[in-house]
Order: C-alpha cells, then sequence, then structure tokens
C-alpha cells in the first residue's frame, strides 16, 4: 500500500512540477475545492448506487483531490503532507480510548458518545489555544505601535 500511495504522491508532484500539467500546476487551493466537493458527492452517489466498480475509481478522485490539496498547502509553506497524516493518525488514536488506552466502550452508542465527547473537549481546548495566540498577537502588536508612535515622536523633535 506505502508503493501505491508514494506512486500517486509523485505523479501528483510531477504533474504540478514545471513541464508538467498546466491544469494541474494551475490550481489553487481556492479552485480545487469545488472539484473535491463534486468528487465527494460522486462517492456518495456510488455508494448509495451500490455501484462499487464505480465506487474505487470515484475514491481514487477523491483522494487524488485531498492529496492534491494537501500539496498545494504544502508547496504554499502552510503545512507539509506527512503532518496531515501524524495528526490523522494521532486524532483516531485519541478518540478510541477504549481501543488505544483503558477506557471502556460496549456498543458502538457508547463509542460514539465518548468520541463526541473527546472532540467537544479538543474544540475547547484548540479555541482557547487560539485565543491565547490572539492575545499574545494583539499584544505584540500593541508594543510595536507604541514603538513606531514613540520613534515618530523623536522625529518630530
Amino acid at each position: 500500500m506505502e508503493d501505491s500511495f508514494l506512486k500517486l504522491y509523485n505523479l501528483l508532484v510531477k504533474l504540478r512540477a514545471p513541464g508538467g500539467c498546466e491544469w494541474d500546476r494551475a490550481q489553487t487551493l481556492h479552485t480545487i475545492k469545488d472539484k473535491l466537493l463534486e468528487e465527494a458527492d460522486e462517492v456518495a452517489e456510488a455508494i448509495d448506487n451500490e455501484d462499487y466498480d464505480n465506487l474505487r475509481e470515484e475514491l481514487g478522485d477523491l483522494m487524488f483531490n485531498v492529496l492534491i490539496i494537501a500539496l498545494i498547502a504544502e508547496e504554499n509553506d502552510l503545512f507539509d503532507i506527512k503532518k496531515v497524516f501524524d495528526e490523522a493518525a494521532e486524532k483516531l488514536i485519541r478518540r478510541h480510548p477504549h481501543v488505544f488506552a483503558d477506557a471502556k466502550a460496549e456498543t458502538p452508542e457508547e463509542v460514539h458518545k465518548m468520541w463526541v465527547k473527546i472532540k467537544e473537549e479538543e474544540k475547547k481546548m484548540k479555541n482557547k489555544l487560539k485565543e491565547a495566540k490572539n492575545k499574545k498577537n494583539e499584544e505584540k502588536n500593541k508594543k510595536k505601535e507604541e514603538k513606531k508612535m514613540k520613534n515618530n515622536k523623536k522625529e518630530t523633535k
């Protein structure tokens, strides 16, 4: 499976490189977004129709879109694709403490309830971290502004 993933990833890298495909190279996070939604709809349709040959094809198209989005983000120094996979694995482990830790969940309903609770806790923590980061940035900007005003006063004297 690793070889198949690397083959697809390397194909995308080549398509987006100089000398690659002009359409693929022209894509941005914003232009590819509609294609991602279109492919997700086609996956859902194949499931609804129980058309499993088409489902396999559409999953490939959806995966292509997910990977090209991650690659575009990587090219723009937003994050790298390895981080996407690492964080997804970490999240699955955190949200399955009945498998990877000592929590107990005997039924699908108990598992779902636990998943929702963990997700809510993660969201609260994420919001607290975001607020702290915003506050830090505001303080940093305020200090810059104060320094700028101080320098302007010196220049006018």
